[in-house]
C-alpha cells in the first residue's frame, strides 16, 4: 500500500463506529450511526474525485495489496475501478438513508440495531472491493449476518421465519461458492506449483471441461441467490415483506446488486468458455425471472410486497443483459442495477412511510393519497413511472441499452424482453392507482412529506431524474472496465475453446 489506505477505512468505518454505537443511548446511537454514514459519503465523494482513469496496471484506479496468509498465497487486495466504484457509492448513499429511515421507526435495542445496519454496509464495501477470491468469500458470507439478524429480530410479522429462509439459501449458495474458490486455488496451485486466490492470477486456470462447469455452476448458483434468479428468489418476497424499511432498502439497493456485481466480476471472467456456452440458460432464466414475477405481482394485495416482485422482475433483465455478453448489454445492466436500487429504494421507503402514517401496507386500504399529501404523491409517481423505463428517468436508460444489446445477440430473447417490459408497466400503474388515484380512503387526513423523509426520498429522485436525462458520466466511468471484461473473457473463452 502506497499512501493514504482509501479503499480500507472505506470497507472498515463503518464498523468501527458500529462498535461504538453498541455502547450508545438510544438518541446517541442515532446520531453517531448518521455521522458514520455522512463521513462515510463525504469520503466517498473526495475518493471519486482523486482517482483518474489508467493510474494503475490492469485498469484499476486504486490497488491496496499486501500479504495476508502467505502459506496459502492469500493476500488482503482491495481495487477499484469504474464499475466498483459506481456501487460503492451506491453503498455509502444508502447507509445515510437507513438510518434516516429507521429514526422513528425502530425503538429497540437501537445501538444493536444501528451496529447491524453499519456491519451489513462494511460487508457490501468489501464485496464490491476485494480482487482476491479467498478475501472476497469471506465479505460474501459475512453479508448475511447482519441481515439475518435486521429481519429476525427488528422485522414484522414471521420475521423469524424469514430470517431463516434468507440465511439457508444464502448460506447453501454462499457454501457451494467458497469450496469452488478453494477447488479452483487447488487446481491452480498444482498446474503452477504456487498458491494463490489472486482474481488475476486465477483467470485462465487450465482445467478439464467438465470440471469447470461445476466451479462455474457453483459460482452461478450463489450469485443467482442474491441477484435473485429463478427458481432460487423464493427468499426474497418475505424478507422484504417482513424486513424493517432500513433491512429492505439494504437488500433493494445493495445485497441484490452484489449478485450482479459478482457474476461480471468473477464468475464470467474465471470460467469463459463455460460462460459461453450457458449464456442460453441463463437467458431463459432471465426471462423467466422477468415474466413470473411481473405475473405474481399483478396479484399481490400487499405494498411492499408488490415492489419486491418487481425486483425479481427488473433483476431478471439484469441477467438477460449479462448473458448477452456484449458492452451495450453489459453497460445497461450495471446502469439498471444502479438505478433499481434508487428507484425501487425510493419505493420501499414511501411502503414504510405508508405503513407509519397509516398502520398498514394493503392496496386496498390505501388510496386517495395524491389529494391529501400531494408532494408525497408526487414523489412516489415519479419513483413508480422510473420503474416502468418511462423515458427521462433512469431505469429507461439501462433497459433500452439491455434491449439493443440483446437484440445484437438474439432477436427472440431482445422481443420476448419488450414484452415482459410492458408487463412491467402494467403492475407499476395499478400499483400507482390504487395507491395514489383510488377512492379516498376514510378516517384522519394523511400528513405530507416531512423534512427528514424528504431529506430520504428527494435525492432520490434527483438522481433518478439526472441519470435519466444524462447518463454520459455514468457509461464514460465504466466504459474503460466494461471493455476490459469483454474483451478479457473473449480471448479467455477463445483460447480455452482452441480458436
Amino acid at each position: 500500500m502506497n499512501g493514504f489506505p482509501w479503499l480500507t477505512v472505506i470497507t472498515f468505518l463503518p464498523l468501527v463506529c458500529g462498535l461504538a454505537v453498541l455502547a450508545c443511548r438510544p438518541r446517541a446511537a442515532r446520531v453517531l450511526a448518521l455521522a458514520a454514514t455522512l463521513v462515510e459519503l463525504i469520503l466517498v465523494a473526495a475518493l471519486a474525485f482523486k482517482v483518474t482513469a489508467g493510474t494503475t496496471p490492469g485498469g484499476w484506479l486504486m490497488v491496496e495489496d499486501s500479504a495476508w496468509i502467505p502459506a496459502f498465497g492469500i493476500r488482503y487486495t482491495l481495487a477499484l475501478d469504474g464499475i466498483s466504484l459506481l456501487f460503492v457509492a451506491l453503498t455509502a448513499v444508502f447507509g445515510v438513508l437507513c438510518v434516516l429511515v429507521s429514526w422513528n421507526q425502530v425503538t429497540k435495542h437501537v445501538g444493536a440495531f444501528h451496529f447491524a445496519v453499519l456491519a451489513a454496509l462494511s460487508a457490501v464495501y468489501g464485496v464490491f472491493l476485494a480482487t482476491d477470491l479467498f478475501l472476497f468469500a469471506l465479505f460474501w458470507e459475512a453479508q448475511i449476518i447482519p441481515l439475518f439478524f435486521i429481519i429476525g429480530i427488528w422485522g414484522h410479522g414471521e420475521k423469524e421465519r424469514a430470517a431463516i429462509k434468507f440465511f439457508l439459501y444464502s448460506a447453501a449458495g454462499g457454501l457451494l461458492m467458497f469450496l469452488a474458490v478453494i477447488g479452483l486455488g487447488l487446481i491452480h496451485a498444482r498446474a503452477t506449483g504456487t498458491y494463490s486466490f489472486a482474481l488475476a492470477d486465477l483467470i485462465g486456470t487450465a482445467m478439464a471441461p467438465r470440471l469447470g462447469f461445476w466451479l462455474f455452476g457453483a459460482f452461478v448458483l450463489s450469485f443467482a441467490v442474491k441477484l435473485p434468479a429463478v427458481p432460487v428468489h423464493m427468499w426474497l418476497p418475505d424478507a422484504h415483506t417482513q424486513a424493517p424499511t432500513a433491512g429492505s432498502l439494504i437488500l433493494a439497493a445493495l445485497l441484490l446488486k452484489t449478485g450482479g456485481y459478482a457474476l461480471l466480476r468473477f464468475a464470467f471472467p474465471l470460467f469463459p468458455a463455460q460462460a459461453m456456452a450457458s449464456a442460453p440458460l441463463l437467458m431463459v432464466l432471465g426471462l423467466a425471472g422477468l415474466f413470473f414475477a411481473s405475473w405474481v405481482a399483478l396479484a399481490q394485495e400487499d405494498f411492499k410486497r408488490l415492489v419486491a416482485y418487481s425486483s425479481i422482475s427488473h433483476m431478471g433483465l439484469v441477467l438477460l443483459g449479462l448473458a448477452a455478453g456484449n458492452e451495450l448489454a453489459l453497460t445497461g445492466a450495471i446502469i439498471l442495477m444502479v438505478c433499481h436500487g434508487l428507484t425501487t429504494g425510493g419505493l420501499f421507503a414511501m411502503a414504510g412511510m405508508v405503513e407509519e402514517r397509516l398502520g398498514t401496507r394493503e392496496l386496498a386500504r390505501l388510496g386517495g393519497l395524491w389529494g391529501q399529501a400531494p408532494v408525497f404523491g408526487a414523489l412516489m409517481l415519479i419513483f413508480a413511472l422510473a420503474s416502468a423505463a418511462l423515458p427521462g428517468l433512469c431505469n429507461f436508460v439501462g433497459e433500452i441499452m439491455i434491449v439493443f444489446g440483446l437484440f445484437k445477440s438474439s432477436i427472440l430473447a431482445g422481443a420476448l424482453a419488450v414484452v415482459g417490459m410492458v408487463l412491467t408497466l402494467v403492475y407499476i400503474l395499478r400499483l400507482a392507482r390504487d395507491t395514489l388515484f383510488g377512492p379516498p380512503r376514510q378516517g384522519p387526513a394523511v400528513a405530507d412529506l416531512g423534512l427528514r423523509e424528504a431529506l430520504v426520498l428527494v435525492p432520490l429522485a434527483l438522481l433518478a431524474l439526472a441519470i435519466g436525462l444524462h447518463p454520459g458520466p455514468i457509461t464514460e466511468l465504466i466504459a474503460a472496465p466494461v471493455h476490459h471484461l469483454v474483451s478479457q473473457t473473449a480471448t479467455a473463452a477463445s483460447l480455452a475453446l482452441g480458436w
